[in-house]
């Protein structure tokens, strides 16, 4: 019987703090003084995009590429970049992102044709810009 009634209590104890619990989590008001949770988010995914100011240029003429970085640390350098044959080659023209996360960058081109250029910095790179040069 002793046993009988210690399950009777422990059941009973049990019972009224769930209840008195639920109610008082329903019941509470919310306190407009606590802190907001914090969400913690994934930083953006960085990325680039880019414009020529021209699409047809003479050999050796200067025209500009624009575009924003997003994600992309301030005075960071961006790097034109050419496709010769099936590779990527870095040209010596560079710029750094401003505060805002924009960048331009002028550039001069000698090889006739179709040439295809983006922007890159480490494995981010910017879509492929078209430029003929005469």
């Amino acid at each position: 019987m002793n046993r009988a009634l210690r399950f009777a209590s422990v059941g009973v104890i049990a019972v009224s703090l769930l209840a008195g619990g639920s109610a008082a989590a329903f019941a509470a008001p919310q306190d407009l003084h606590s802190p907001t949770p914090v969400v913690a988010t994934a930083p953006a995914a960085a990325s680039l995009t880019a414009k020529a100011s021209v699409t047809t240029v003479k050999a050796w003429q200067e025209f500009r590429i624009t575009g924003i970085a997003k994600g992309i640390k301030a005075g960071t350098k961006l790097t034109v970049q050419q496709k010769q044959g099936a590779k990527w080659v870095s040209l010596p023209a560079q710029t750094p992102v401003n505060s805002s996360g924009a960048y331009s960058v002028r550039v001069k081109l000698g090889i006739k044709g179709v040439n295809q250029l983006r922007m890159a910095t480490g494995s981010t790179v910017s879509p492929v810009v078209t430029v003929t040069v005469r």
